[in-house]
C-alpha cells in the first residue's frame, strides 16, 4: 500500500510518500524566512506560500520516491487543527488527486500525527502516556491503541511552545524563539533565576505557561546585568520541570510503563536529557520521535493514514477542514 500525504496546517508545506509503512520520501518547504520579519505566522502569507510550494514539493517527493502519481494507492491530508486557509489548500489537493486517480482519501488529525510519531517504524502504537508539546498545544494523552485515546490534561492558556517563542521575542532573539532559547540555554545556569513552576503540584494534568511568560516580562528590567544565557536556561528549566513532573505522574497514575513524547518542543535538548534521566530513574520506557518527525511534517500524517487504511477506514470526499479539530471528543 503506497500512501501520499500532505501537511499544510500552518507554515510548513510538506509532502511524504510511504509504502507499507516505510518512508520513501519526506519533503518539507519551510516558511521561517517569510515570517521572520513579523516575528510570527501571518495566515495570508502562509496560505500564499502553500499555493506556490505545494506543486514543487509534491514533485520533489515523487522524484525522491521514484514513483508516479498513478502508483499511489491512497491520498491523505491534514484536516485540522490549524489555519483554515492553509488547511484548505492541502485538503483540496489531496481530494483532487484522489478523485482524479480514483483512489481512497483520508482526512487526518494533525494532533494524532504528532501523538503517534514516536511509534513510527516501531511496529505500531502500544499502550503509553503520550506527551504532545508543540507550538500551539501541550497535552497528556493516555494511548491504548490506534484511535483509542483519553485526554488526561492540557494547557489552560499558553502552550509550552508559545511561551518559548513569546519569551524569545521578549529577549530580542530571532524568530522562531524556541530553538534560539534552547541554543543559548546550553551555556547558561538553569538555577540563576527562580522562575515560577505553575500548576506543578496541582491534582490534575493541566498545564499553564502564561504566568511564566509574564514573570519573565516583568523581571526583565531587573535582569539587565544577568547574562542572557542564564535567563534562557532558567526559563527553559521552569518549563521542562513542569512537563516532566506531570508526565511521570501521569504514567504512575495510569499504570503505563511507556512514555511517548512528540511535537516541535520535544526537540528541546534539555527536555530530552532530563526526561531520559527521569524515565531511567522510574524504570519507564521512553519513546522519542526522530527530530525530523517532531516539527510539522507529512510523514506523520502518512503514518496515521497507513494505520487507518490497515483498519479498513477511509474518509468521505465531503469531509471538510476543521481548524479547531480535537484529538479526543
Amino acid at each position: 500500500m503506497t500512501v501520499l500525504a500532505l501537511e499544510s496546517s500552518c507554515d510548513e508545506t510538506a509532502v511524504a510518500i510511504l509504502r507499507d509503512g516505510a518512508l520513501l520520501a519526506s519533503e518539507v518547504a519551510s516558511q521561517i524566512a517569510l515570517h521572520a520579519a513579523t516575528g510570527g505566522v501571518v495566515p495570508e502569507v502562509a496560505s500564499r506560500s502553500h499555493l506556490i510550494m505545494l506543486r514543487p514539493t509534491l514533485d520533489a517527493a515523487l522524484s525522491k520516491a521514484g514513483i508516479s502519481l498513478a502508483e499511489v494507492d491512497a491520498f491523505a491530508a491534514t484536516r485540522g487543527p490549524g489555519l483554515a486557509t492553509s488547511l484548505m489548500l492541502g485538503m483540496s489537493v489531496a481530494k483532487g488527486l484522489a478523485v482524479g486517480f480514483g483512489k481512497p482519501f483520508l482526512a487526518v488529525n494533525h494532533m494524532e500525527g504528532h501523538l503517534l510519531s514516536p511509534f513510527f517504524g516501531k511496529g505500531g502504537p502500544s499502550p503509553a502516556v503520550g506527551l504532545i508539546v508543540s507550538g500551539g498545544h501541550t497535552m497528556l494523552v493516555d494511548i491504548t491503541a490506534t484511535a483509542s485515546y483519553r485526554l488526561l490534561g492540557q494547557t489552560v492558556d499558553d502552550a509550552a511552545g508559545e511561551a518559548f517563542d513569546k519569551v524569545g521575542k521578549l529577549l530580542g532573539l530571532p524568530y522562531p524563539g524556541g530553538p534560539n532559547v534552547n541554543r543559548l540555554a546550553r551555556d547558561g545556569n538553569p538555577k540563576a533565576i527562580d522562575f515560577p513552576r505553575s500548576m506543578l503540584h496541582s491534582d490534575d494534568f493541566a498545564f499553564s505557561f502564561s504566568g511564566l511568560k509574564t514573570s519573565v516580562r516583568y523581571l526583565l528590567p531587573k535582569l539587565a546585568e544577568t547574562p542572557l544565557a542564564d535567563i534562557c536556561a532558567s526559563f527553559q528549566e521552569a518549563i521542562v520541570d513542569v512537563l516532566i513532573a506531570k508526565t511521570i505522574r501521569a504514567a504512575r497514575t495510569t499504570g503505563r510503563d511507556t512514555i511517548a513524547i512528540s511535537g516541535g518542543v520535544s526537540c528541546n535538548t534539555r527536555l530530552r536529557e532530563k526526561l531520559t534521566a527521569a524515565c531511567e530513574k522510574e524504570n519507564l520506557h521512553l519513546l522519542l520521535a526522530d527530530p525530523t518527525l517532531c516539527t510539522d511534517n507529512a510523514a506523520m500524517i502518512g503514518y496515521v493514514a497507513t494505520l487507518r487504511l490497515a483498519a479498513g477506514e477511509t474518509s468521505s470526499l465531503t469531509t471538510d477542514i476543521d481548524p479547531n479539530l480535537r484529538l479526543v471528543v
